[in-house]
């Protein structure tokens, strides 16, 4: 029977999945919350001990996180993260970091050690995807204006997330982490992030539409989930967790234009590796835990819901928007999930967090699911008992706020004026961008490959020189590109900024000077970044001013075919991003 253990466990996870869809459907409550309940009842905690191997929970629960991260990378997608926007983009940031405070000295003001409450700010801080998105779908209210506030809330937070696992993973194995260590870190997150999502984005979605095109869904499912183990695995080897590699595979192959068909394929295995993320979840729940933390647990969920409510809804009112909006999308982020989860495992299985964290963060996550579809049912009649409680002055204050701020958004020629000066920044700021995470690569190589080097009798200085020479000449496009832009951004400027009234006969003077400052300062400014970021990889002065002045001369001279280049690579990545996807059919 030993060798069909793993089987066995599995068929009774599945079991017990299948008949809890069954009655929390007829009941109708949130079926993750029963898959929860279902994995406590068979777990090695509960009398009769159906599923007891605890190295079979374990890989229960790493199939169920690799594929849940996938799919949910799949609906993120790099189109939805520009159609966010900075403020709804800015309000996830504020959100997350109150309630990562605000957990953090809750679990401080229980007397818990720091790195628990820690990780308990960490796991308050983010909202489910999977309960929002279900609530809303289920509730028929998905395409009300407050629910696309309340995906593009979530939309930023899945990015938050990846960085804040990454961060909790230092601080697992450490023990506590250090400013520069934490900046290096980020910078390996970054580097990884954007390398892998550059050469993703050139490669993978072409890859995904090409076997699509053989018109067999067999192929194209077994391709992509190829994918998605085989970055999790590359995660692994860089030394981030498999959510991670996991979730960068799912947002790169939404680029292809066949992801209706794969999410169609997929879907069916989300739903049952979902199932069996939560079960695995329960099973690892000691129940006299949760009755030995119950106050605890009651105090937190209480916490979450309220604060998650607040904060979002404070952010949402700020931007604009109505009270009655503000409030509802409020009330769609107040619940926990499944990167809580994957936090709270995190921590166990490092052995960062004391043994009762794991078992309040998902009972603060029952009681937030069981919560939530009632907090959105109500979300009207607690909209007119705000309505009525709150001084009519402060109702005019904010309906007028709301109208000064729609008055201050351009229209006619300064909406395309607006359009042209957020398209030049973006374009700066990603060429920008690409040419720091060159200069990282050059770093990390340094840092990493220096044995490698020295095999072949190459010293230090000419080590340096080698690896910064490389990320110079590779970076010319972008240089080229970031000076174009800025020179286009600057004559732009100069002509909204300098008006002949004022100038006079100046005014094309002033204009040229100020279109020449911009760019040179934005070069000037780039030089700044670059030296800070390469300075672990300078060469000796001398050699460094040589290949500053052969990176600029050979600039000049290859001009013409650099911009070319730079051209048919934007064209590319412009192509992945904005072409159409195609239907869930063959």
């Amino acid at each position: 029977m030993h060798e069909i253990g793993f089987i066995r466990d599995l068929a009774l996870v599945m079991l017990v999945a299948g008949a809890t869809t069954i009655l929390f459907h007829r009941l109708r409550q949130p079926v993750l919350l029963g898959y929860i309940l279902a994995g406590v009842l068979i777990g090695p905690h509960t009398p009769g001990m159906l599923v007891a191997d605890a190295q079979a929970i374990d890989d229960i629960s790493n199939l169920g996180v690799v594929l849940l991260m996938f799919t949910l990378g799949l609906e993120f997608s790099v189109r939805k993260l520009r159609e966010v926007g900075i403020g709804v983009l800015l309000v996830a940031v504020l959100e997350v970091g109150l309630m990562l405070w605000v957990g953090t000295g809750l679990g401080q003001s229980f007397g818990w050690k720091g790195i628990d409450a820690l990780f308990l700010g960490a796991i308050i801080a983010l909202s489910s995807t999977m309960v929002a998105t279900r609530t809303l779908k289920e509730s028929g209210k998905q395409a009300q204006p407050f629910a696309k506030l309340v995906v593009g809330l979530l939309v930023a937070e899945d990015v938050l997330a990846i960085v804040m696992l990454t961060l909790l993973t230092a601080v697992a194995i450490g023990g506590t982490v250090h400013a520069d260590a934490a900046l290096a870190l980020i910078g390996h997150l970054g580097l990884f992030v954007v390398v892998g999502m550059i050469l993703g984005l050139l490669l993978l979605p072409r890859l995904v539409d090409y076997v699509a095109g053989f018109g067999r869904d067999e192929t194209l499912l077994v391709s992509v989930l190829g994918i998605c183990f085989g970055a999790s695995l590359l995660a692994v080897q860089m030394g981030f967790s498999v959510a991670l590699g996991a979730f960068l595979a799912g947002a790169v192959v939404a680029e292809a234009r066949s992801v209706g068909r794969v999410l169609h394929l997929v879907e069916p295995l989300r739903d049952m590796f979902a199932a069996l993320f939560f079960v695995a979840i329960g099973l690892k729940i000691d129940p006299t835990m949760l009755w030995q933390f119950a106050l605890p647990a009651l105090l937190i969920a209480g916490v979450v819901i309220v604060g998650k409510t607040l904060a979002c809804a404070t952010g949402i009112l700020v931007l604009g928007h109505d009270a009655r909006t503000a409030l509802r999308s409020g009330l769609g982020m107040a619940q926990i999930g499944e990167f809580s989860f994957v936090i709270a495992t995190l921590g166990l299985s490092l052995g960062a967090i004391s043994d009762f964290l794991y078992p309040i963060a998902v009972a603060v996550s029952v009681l937030c699911m069981a919560a939530s579809p009632y907090l959105n049912r109500s979300a009207e009649h607690l909209a007119d008992g705000l309505a009525y409680v709150v001084p009519r002055s402060l109702r005019v204050l904010a309906d007028n706020y709301s109208g000064w701020l729609e008055n201050l958004k351009p229209v006619d020629d300064n909406a395309v004026l607006a359009a042209m000066l957020r398209r030049l920044l973006w374009h700066i700021a990603i060429n920008i961008l690409l040419v720091v995470t060159l200069f990282m690569i050059g770093a990390y190589v340094n840092a990493h490959g220096w044995d490698w080097f020295s095999q072949f009798g190459i010293h230090r200085d000419l080590r340096h020189t080698l690896i910064w020479a490389c990320a110079l000449f590779l970076s010319l496009p972008m240089l080229i590109a970031v000076y174009r832009k800025a020179e286009a951004l600057g004559m732009l400027l100069a002509e909204l900024g300098i008006r002949e009234r004022f100038a006079g006969a100046y005014t094309q003077a002033i204009r040229n000077v100020l279109a020449r400052v911009i760019p040179l300062a934005t070069l000037f400014a780039l030089a700044l970044l670059v030296g800070a970021l390469g300075s672990a990889i300078l060469p000796p002065r001398g050699v460094l001013l040589s290949l500053l002045v052969a990176g600029v001369a050979l600039a000049v001279i290859l001009w013409r075919t650099l911009v070319k280049l730079h051209a048919r690579l934007q064209a590319a990545l412009r192509e992945t991003l904005d072409k159409p996807e195609q239907g869930n059919s063959a």
